[in-house]
Protein backbone atom coordinates (compact mmCIF):
# COMPACT_ATOMS: atom_id res chain seq x y z
CA UNK A 1 0.00 0.00 0.00
CA UNK A 2 1.24 3.29 -0.63
CA UNK A 3 0.55 6.25 1.20
CA UNK A 4 1.49 10.06 0.04
CA UNK A 5 1.30 12.94 3.07
CA UNK A 6 1.92 15.87 1.37
CA UNK A 7 3.45 18.93 2.13
CA UNK A 8 3.93 18.22 6.17
CA UNK A 9 6.70 20.03 8.14
CA UNK A 10 9.12 17.18 8.44
CA UNK A 11 11.59 16.95 11.40
CA UNK A 12 14.68 16.03 10.30
CA UNK A 13 18.66 17.23 11.52
CA UNK A 14 17.17 19.16 14.13
CA UNK A 15 15.30 21.12 11.44
CA UNK A 16 12.05 20.92 9.67
CA UNK A 17 11.53 21.51 6.27
CA UNK A 18 8.40 21.29 4.48
CA UNK A 19 8.35 18.03 2.23
CA UNK A 20 6.07 15.27 0.93
CA UNK A 21 6.87 11.26 2.08
CA UNK A 22 5.75 8.45 0.40
CA UNK A 23 5.40 5.90 2.47
CA UNK A 24 5.37 2.09 0.58
CA UNK A 25 4.36 -0.96 2.05
CA UNK A 26 5.29 0.59 5.04
CA UNK A 27 8.53 1.88 4.41
CA UNK A 28 10.02 5.52 3.78
CA UNK A 29 10.13 5.63 -0.11
CA UNK A 30 10.68 9.04 -0.66
CA UNK A 31 10.82 12.53 0.97
CA UNK A 32 11.12 15.25 -1.50
CA UNK A 33 9.75 19.04 -2.03
CA UNK A 34 6.93 16.96 -4.51
CA UNK A 35 5.87 13.62 -4.97
CA UNK A 36 3.42 12.94 -7.92
CA UNK A 37 2.82 9.58 -8.38
CA UNK A 38 -0.51 6.82 -8.17
CA UNK A 39 -0.75 6.32 -4.25
CA UNK A 40 -3.21 4.16 -2.37
CA UNK A 41 -4.33 7.17 -0.03
CA UNK A 42 -3.18 10.77 0.47
CA UNK A 43 -3.16 12.85 3.63
CA UNK A 44 -2.74 16.44 2.85
CA UNK A 45 -0.68 18.17 5.79
CA UNK A 46 0.15 21.64 5.19
CA UNK A 47 0.52 23.59 8.67
CA UNK A 48 1.29 20.38 10.44
CA UNK A 49 4.14 18.73 11.81
CA UNK A 50 5.85 15.53 11.52
CA UNK A 51 7.58 14.47 14.53
CA UNK A 52 9.77 11.02 14.82
CA UNK A 53 7.66 8.51 16.96
CA UNK A 54 8.20 9.50 20.80
CA UNK A 55 9.90 7.06 22.88
CA UNK A 56 8.78 6.42 26.74
CA UNK A 57 11.06 4.05 28.97
CA UNK A 58 9.01 3.72 32.26
CA UNK A 59 5.22 2.92 31.95
CA UNK A 60 2.80 0.59 33.49
CA UNK A 61 0.26 -1.08 31.76
CA UNK A 62 -1.13 -3.45 34.38
CA UNK A 63 -1.10 -6.38 32.28
CA UNK A 64 -1.45 -9.23 33.23
CA UNK A 65 -3.71 -9.15 36.76
CA UNK A 66 -4.77 -5.90 37.27
CA UNK A 67 -6.48 -5.52 33.71
CA UNK A 68 -9.29 -3.05 34.90
CA UNK A 69 -6.88 -0.48 35.23
CA UNK A 70 -4.93 -0.77 31.99
CA UNK A 71 -4.34 -3.68 29.35
CA UNK A 72 -1.82 -3.66 27.20
CA UNK A 73 -4.29 -3.27 23.72
CA UNK A 74 -5.75 -0.04 25.86
CA UNK A 75 -2.19 1.40 26.71
CA UNK A 76 -0.45 1.04 23.46
CA UNK A 77 -3.66 3.12 21.89
CA UNK A 78 -3.17 5.75 24.07
CA UNK A 79 0.78 5.46 23.53
CA UNK A 80 -0.06 5.97 19.79
CA UNK A 81 -2.51 8.73 20.71
CA UNK A 82 -0.11 10.27 22.78
CA UNK A 83 2.32 9.99 19.29
CA UNK A 84 4.59 7.56 21.00
CA UNK A 85 5.75 3.78 19.04
CA UNK A 86 7.81 2.74 21.28
CA UNK A 87 6.94 2.10 25.26
CA UNK A 88 8.77 0.18 28.25
CA UNK A 89 6.52 -1.52 30.30
CA UNK A 90 7.46 -2.20 34.30
CA UNK A 91 7.15 -5.86 35.89
CA UNK A 92 5.01 -4.42 38.86
CA UNK A 93 2.49 -6.35 37.44
CA UNK A 94 0.44 -9.96 39.04
CA UNK A 95 1.65 -11.70 39.31
CA UNK A 96 5.33 -10.23 39.04
CA UNK A 97 7.29 -12.29 36.57
CA UNK A 98 9.70 -13.78 38.46
CA UNK A 99 10.09 -17.29 35.83
CA UNK A 100 11.11 -17.47 32.27
CA UNK A 101 8.09 -18.64 31.37
CA UNK A 102 5.93 -15.38 32.82
CA UNK A 103 8.36 -13.35 31.34
CA UNK A 104 8.43 -14.99 27.77
CA UNK A 105 4.57 -14.97 28.05
CA UNK A 106 4.82 -10.98 29.13
CA UNK A 107 6.82 -10.20 26.14
CA UNK A 108 4.81 -12.58 22.95
CA UNK A 109 1.32 -10.61 24.58
CA UNK A 110 3.17 -7.45 24.20
CA UNK A 111 4.19 -8.24 20.21
CA UNK A 112 0.55 -9.72 19.89
CA UNK A 113 -1.63 -7.03 21.59
CA UNK A 114 0.57 -3.99 21.29
CA UNK A 115 -0.30 -2.12 18.44
CA UNK A 116 2.98 0.18 18.95
CA UNK A 117 6.31 -1.43 19.81
CA UNK A 118 5.97 -2.72 23.82
CA UNK A 119 9.47 -3.79 25.40
CA UNK A 120 9.93 -5.11 28.41
CA UNK A 121 11.53 -4.84 31.44
CA UNK A 122 12.01 -8.43 34.02
CA UNK A 123 11.84 -7.68 37.70
CA UNK A 124 15.52 -7.31 39.76
CA UNK A 125 14.49 -9.38 42.61
CA UNK A 126 11.53 -11.84 43.37
CA UNK A 127 8.19 -10.02 43.72
CA UNK A 128 10.07 -7.10 43.96
CA UNK A 129 9.72 -7.25 47.59
CA UNK A 130 12.32 -9.69 48.40
CA UNK A 131 15.55 -10.31 48.58
CA UNK A 132 15.94 -13.17 45.76
CA UNK A 133 17.49 -11.99 42.37
CA UNK A 134 16.23 -13.12 39.45
CA UNK A 135 18.15 -15.24 36.66
CA UNK A 136 19.39 -12.61 34.50
CA UNK A 137 21.14 -14.20 32.11
CA UNK A 138 18.21 -16.30 31.21
CA UNK A 139 16.07 -13.22 31.45
CA UNK A 140 18.45 -11.22 28.55
CA UNK A 141 17.86 -14.12 26.63
CA UNK A 142 14.08 -14.04 26.79
CA UNK A 143 13.88 -10.66 25.15
CA UNK A 144 14.05 -8.18 28.24
CA UNK A 145 15.64 -4.61 27.52
CA UNK A 146 16.79 -3.78 31.03
CA UNK A 147 15.80 -4.77 34.58
CA UNK A 148 13.30 -2.66 37.59
CA UNK A 149 11.94 -3.18 40.51
CA UNK A 150 9.64 0.39 39.52
CA UNK A 151 7.46 0.77 42.66
CA UNK A 152 9.61 -0.50 45.13
CA UNK A 153 13.34 1.12 45.98
CA UNK A 154 15.91 -1.86 46.96
CA UNK A 155 15.97 -1.53 50.73
CA UNK A 156 19.69 -3.45 51.46
CA UNK A 157 22.74 -2.30 50.10
CA UNK A 158 24.04 -5.86 49.51
CA UNK A 159 21.38 -6.89 47.43
CA UNK A 160 21.69 -4.31 45.64
CA UNK A 161 25.42 -4.79 45.24
CA UNK A 162 24.57 -8.04 44.23
CA UNK A 163 22.59 -7.23 41.58
CA UNK A 164 24.26 -4.17 39.96
CA UNK A 165 27.37 -7.07 39.58
CA UNK A 166 24.86 -9.51 38.06
CA UNK A 167 23.32 -6.85 35.59
CA UNK A 168 26.88 -5.67 34.62
CA UNK A 169 27.17 -9.20 33.11
CA UNK A 170 24.37 -8.63 30.63
CA UNK A 171 25.49 -5.55 29.57
CA UNK A 172 21.70 -4.21 30.40
CA UNK A 173 20.47 -1.19 32.46
CA UNK A 174 19.46 -1.12 35.92
CA UNK A 175 16.58 0.85 36.39
CA UNK A 176 16.21 1.76 39.83
CA UNK A 177 13.26 3.62 42.01
CA UNK A 178 15.14 4.97 44.81
CA UNK A 179 13.29 5.15 47.90
CA UNK A 180 13.88 4.58 51.60
CA UNK A 181 10.68 2.67 52.80
CA UNK A 182 11.24 3.55 56.32
CA UNK A 183 12.34 7.25 55.70
CA UNK A 184 8.82 7.43 53.52
CA UNK A 185 7.12 6.79 56.92
CA UNK A 186 3.78 6.30 55.63
CA UNK A 187 4.11 9.60 54.05
CA UNK A 188 1.45 10.56 50.78
CA UNK A 189 2.53 14.27 49.71
CA UNK A 190 6.29 16.42 50.01
CA UNK A 191 6.91 18.31 53.42
CA UNK A 192 5.95 21.72 53.20
CA UNK A 193 2.77 24.38 52.86
CA UNK A 194 0.61 21.79 51.06
CA UNK A 195 1.45 19.14 53.48
CA UNK A 196 0.28 21.41 56.75
CA UNK A 197 -2.05 23.06 54.77
CA UNK A 198 -4.30 19.85 54.67
CA UNK A 199 -3.09 18.43 57.77
CA UNK A 200 -1.42 15.35 55.42
CA UNK A 201 1.56 13.01 56.81
CA UNK A 202 4.71 13.89 54.84
CA UNK A 203 7.57 11.70 53.70
CA UNK A 204 10.84 12.84 55.26
CA UNK A 205 13.19 14.55 52.61
CA UNK A 206 15.73 12.50 52.29
CA UNK A 207 13.68 9.39 50.95
CA UNK A 208 15.25 9.81 47.32
CA UNK A 209 18.34 11.05 48.23
CA UNK A 210 19.70 9.01 50.77
CA UNK A 211 19.41 5.82 48.72
CA UNK A 212 20.45 7.54 45.94
CA UNK A 213 23.40 8.13 47.05
CA UNK A 214 24.34 4.77 48.47
CA UNK A 215 22.83 3.55 44.95
CA UNK A 216 25.90 6.04 42.93
CA UNK A 217 28.84 4.84 45.31
CA UNK A 218 27.30 0.74 44.37
CA UNK A 219 27.17 1.92 40.59
CA UNK A 220 30.84 3.36 40.77
CA UNK A 221 32.33 -0.38 42.64
CA UNK A 222 30.40 -2.17 39.92
CA UNK A 223 30.29 -0.31 36.95
CA UNK A 224 26.81 -1.06 35.75
CA UNK A 225 24.68 1.12 33.82
CA UNK A 226 22.39 2.69 36.58
CA UNK A 227 19.20 4.33 35.32
CA UNK A 228 17.41 6.79 37.77
CA UNK A 229 13.80 7.06 37.69
CA UNK A 230 11.48 10.03 37.71
CA UNK A 231 14.20 11.82 39.81
CA UNK A 232 12.19 15.03 41.69
CA UNK A 233 14.70 16.65 44.08
CA UNK A 234 17.79 19.54 43.37
CA UNK A 235 19.64 17.90 45.53
CA UNK A 236 19.28 14.18 43.07
CA UNK A 237 20.52 16.42 40.45
CA UNK A 238 23.51 17.41 41.92
CA UNK A 239 24.38 14.02 43.18
CA UNK A 240 24.12 12.36 39.71
CA UNK A 241 25.84 15.61 38.22
CA UNK A 242 29.02 15.17 40.22
CA UNK A 243 28.77 11.31 39.69
CA UNK A 244 28.51 12.11 35.55
CA UNK A 245 32.01 14.08 36.18
CA UNK A 246 33.11 11.37 38.50
CA UNK A 247 32.23 9.01 35.24
CA UNK A 248 30.10 6.82 36.68
CA UNK A 249 28.02 5.43 34.02
CA UNK A 250 24.67 6.45 35.36
CA UNK A 251 21.37 8.03 33.51
CA UNK A 252 18.74 9.61 34.55
CA UNK A 253 14.53 10.36 33.55
CA UNK A 254 11.95 13.06 34.77
CA UNK A 255 8.56 12.86 34.71
CA UNK A 256 5.88 15.68 32.57
CA UNK A 257 4.74 15.83 35.57
CA UNK A 258 7.38 16.84 37.91
CA UNK A 259 8.72 19.30 35.32
CA UNK A 260 5.55 21.69 35.62
CA UNK A 261 3.95 20.96 38.38
CA UNK A 262 5.16 22.03 42.51
CA UNK A 263 3.61 21.01 45.90
CA UNK A 264 2.33 24.98 45.82
CA UNK A 265 0.11 24.09 42.84
CA UNK A 266 -1.64 21.52 45.25
CA UNK A 267 -4.61 23.58 45.86
CA UNK A 268 -7.09 21.35 47.75
CA UNK A 269 -6.98 17.81 48.63
CA UNK A 270 -7.43 16.61 45.43
CA UNK A 271 -5.59 13.09 44.65
CA UNK A 272 -4.97 13.58 41.41
CA UNK A 273 -2.23 15.13 42.45
CA UNK A 274 -0.54 12.07 44.36
CA UNK A 275 2.08 10.27 42.88
CA UNK A 276 5.42 8.85 44.30
CA UNK A 277 7.67 10.43 44.00
CA UNK A 278 5.35 13.54 45.40
CA UNK A 279 5.47 16.83 43.97
CA UNK A 280 7.90 18.63 45.22
CA UNK A 281 9.05 22.78 45.79
CA UNK A 282 9.21 25.30 43.05
CA UNK A 283 13.16 25.27 43.46
CA UNK A 284 12.56 21.33 42.71
CA UNK A 285 10.96 21.57 39.79
CA UNK A 286 13.44 24.80 38.14
CA UNK A 287 16.54 22.56 39.19
CA UNK A 288 15.10 18.99 37.23
CA UNK A 289 14.71 21.20 34.18
CA UNK A 290 18.13 22.68 34.07
CA UNK A 291 18.99 19.22 34.92
CA UNK A 292 17.83 18.16 31.56
CA UNK A 293 19.52 21.23 29.72
CA UNK A 294 22.23 20.54 30.86
CA UNK A 295 22.53 17.00 30.15
CA UNK A 296 22.37 15.80 33.64
CA UNK A 297 18.87 14.42 33.23
CA UNK A 298 18.72 12.50 30.06
CA UNK A 299 15.29 12.10 29.05
CA UNK A 300 11.59 12.69 29.88
CA UNK A 301 9.15 9.77 31.05
CA UNK A 302 5.98 9.89 31.63
CA UNK A 303 5.81 6.94 34.80
CA UNK A 304 2.31 6.23 33.01
CA UNK A 305 0.54 4.79 36.10
CA UNK A 306 -3.27 4.42 35.64
CA UNK A 307 -5.80 3.46 38.60
CA UNK A 308 -9.39 3.07 38.73
CA UNK A 309 -11.96 5.72 39.94
CA UNK A 310 -12.20 3.79 43.09
CA UNK A 311 -8.52 3.11 43.20
CA UNK A 312 -7.93 7.02 43.49
CA UNK A 313 -10.79 7.47 45.99
CA UNK A 314 -11.14 11.30 47.06
CA UNK A 315 -8.67 12.22 48.80
CA UNK A 316 -4.15 12.15 49.29
CA UNK A 317 -5.37 9.74 52.73
CA UNK A 318 -7.40 7.35 50.62
CA UNK A 319 -5.60 7.00 47.41
CA UNK A 320 -3.23 4.99 45.22
CA UNK A 321 -0.08 6.98 44.12
CA UNK A 322 0.19 7.91 40.33
CA UNK A 323 -1.43 9.65 37.60
CA UNK A 324 -1.59 8.44 33.82
CA UNK A 325 0.49 10.81 31.47
CA UNK A 326 1.24 8.83 27.95
CA UNK A 327 -1.16 11.23 26.37
CA UNK A 328 -0.92 14.39 27.52
CA UNK A 329 2.97 14.26 27.81
CA UNK A 330 3.97 16.27 24.68
CA UNK A 331 0.99 18.17 24.71
CA UNK A 332 1.74 19.44 28.52
CA UNK A 333 5.46 19.93 27.62
CA UNK A 334 5.09 21.81 24.20
CA UNK A 335 2.67 24.04 25.79
CA UNK A 336 4.38 24.85 29.33
CA UNK A 337 8.10 24.28 27.90
CA UNK A 338 8.47 24.77 24.01
CA UNK A 339 5.52 27.73 23.42
CA UNK A 340 7.23 29.58 26.59
CA UNK A 341 10.92 29.06 25.32
CA UNK A 342 12.61 27.87 28.23
CA UNK A 343 13.46 24.81 25.50
CA UNK A 344 13.53 24.62 22.28
CA UNK A 345 11.56 22.12 19.92
CA UNK A 346 14.45 20.29 18.97
CA UNK A 347 15.06 20.14 22.88
CA UNK A 348 11.81 18.20 23.79
CA UNK A 349 12.09 15.55 20.39
CA UNK A 350 15.50 14.68 21.70
CA UNK A 351 14.31 14.16 25.22
CA UNK A 352 11.53 11.95 24.38
CA UNK A 353 12.66 10.29 21.27
CA UNK A 354 16.38 10.04 20.24
CA UNK A 355 17.78 9.92 23.78
CA UNK A 356 16.03 7.04 25.21
CA UNK A 357 16.22 5.24 22.13
CA UNK A 358 20.20 5.92 21.82
CA UNK A 359 20.78 4.89 26.11
CA UNK A 360 18.41 2.04 25.99
CA UNK A 361 19.70 0.44 22.62
CA UNK A 362 16.37 0.30 20.99
CA UNK A 363 15.44 -0.09 17.36
CA UNK A 364 16.28 3.19 15.33
CA UNK A 365 12.94 3.15 13.31
CA UNK A 366 11.74 6.47 14.96
CA UNK A 367 14.12 8.85 12.68
CA UNK A 368 12.79 9.89 9.87
CA UNK A 369 15.09 8.79 6.97
CA UNK A 370 14.41 7.00 3.89
CA UNK A 371 14.76 2.97 4.24
CA UNK A 372 13.85 3.11 7.53
CA UNK A 373 9.60 1.84 8.40
CA UNK A 374 7.06 4.69 9.18
CA UNK A 375 7.06 5.43 12.95
CA UNK A 376 6.38 9.04 13.02
CA UNK A 377 3.21 11.18 13.90
CA UNK A 378 1.74 14.53 12.49
CA UNK A 379 1.31 16.82 14.64
CA UNK A 380 -0.81 20.40 14.70
CA UNK A 381 1.34 22.59 16.75
CA UNK A 382 -0.88 25.29 16.27
CA UNK A 383 -4.46 23.67 18.05
CA UNK A 384 -4.90 24.87 21.15
CA UNK A 385 -7.87 22.46 23.08
CA UNK A 386 -8.86 21.21 26.54
CA UNK A 387 -7.41 18.29 27.86
CA UNK A 388 -10.73 15.74 28.89
CA UNK A 389 -11.32 12.56 30.25
CA UNK A 390 -13.58 11.04 27.29
CA UNK A 391 -11.20 12.01 24.85
CA UNK A 392 -8.60 9.94 26.14
CA UNK A 393 -7.98 6.36 25.34
CA UNK A 394 -6.10 5.01 28.36
CA UNK A 395 -8.57 2.77 31.01
CA UNK A 396 -7.45 5.36 33.48
CA UNK A 397 -8.20 9.48 33.50
CA UNK A 398 -6.57 10.02 36.54
CA UNK A 399 -4.41 13.06 35.86
CA UNK A 400 -4.14 16.53 37.29
CA UNK A 401 -4.54 18.14 33.93
CA UNK A 402 -7.76 17.40 32.87
CA UNK A 403 -8.99 20.79 32.30
CA UNK A 404 -5.80 22.17 31.32
CA UNK A 405 -5.78 23.99 28.14
CA UNK A 406 -2.13 22.65 26.13
CA UNK A 407 -1.26 23.94 22.55
CA UNK A 408 -0.80 20.64 20.34
CA UNK A 409 -2.31 18.14 18.83
CA UNK A 410 -1.83 14.72 17.27
CA UNK A 411 -4.05 13.89 14.53
CA UNK A 412 -1.63 10.84 12.84
CA UNK A 413 0.41 8.03 14.28
CA UNK A 414 2.65 5.48 11.97
CA UNK A 415 4.18 2.81 14.02
CA UNK A 416 6.30 0.00 12.06
CA UNK A 417 4.84 1.79 8.65
CA UNK A 418 1.23 1.45 9.84
CA UNK A 419 -1.23 3.58 10.89
CA UNK A 420 -2.06 3.06 14.18
CA UNK A 421 -3.87 6.48 15.14
CA UNK A 422 -5.96 8.67 13.02
CA UNK A 423 -7.94 11.77 14.75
Amino acid sequence: MKILIKQAQIFQAQNFKESDILVNDGVIQKIQPEIDEDVDKTIFAKGKSLLPGLVDVHVHFRDPGQTQKETIETGSTASAHGGYTTVCAMPNVTPVPNKINLIKKMISDNRKKGIINVEQFGPITFDETTEKLVDFKAFKKAGVIGFSNDGFGIQSAKVMYDAMMAIKETGLPLAAHVEDHRLMNGGVINPGEAADRFGLKAAVDVAETSQLARDLELARATGVHYHVCHVSKARSVELIRRAKQDGINVTAEVTPHHLVLDDLMIRQNDPMYKMNPPLRTKADREALLNGLLDGTIDMIATDHAPHTIADKGDSFEHSAFGITGIETAFPVLYSELVKTGKVTLANLISWMSSKPTQIFNLNDNNVIKIGNLANFSLWNLADESIVTAAEMKSKGTNTPFIGKTVIGKNTLTFCNGKIVFEA
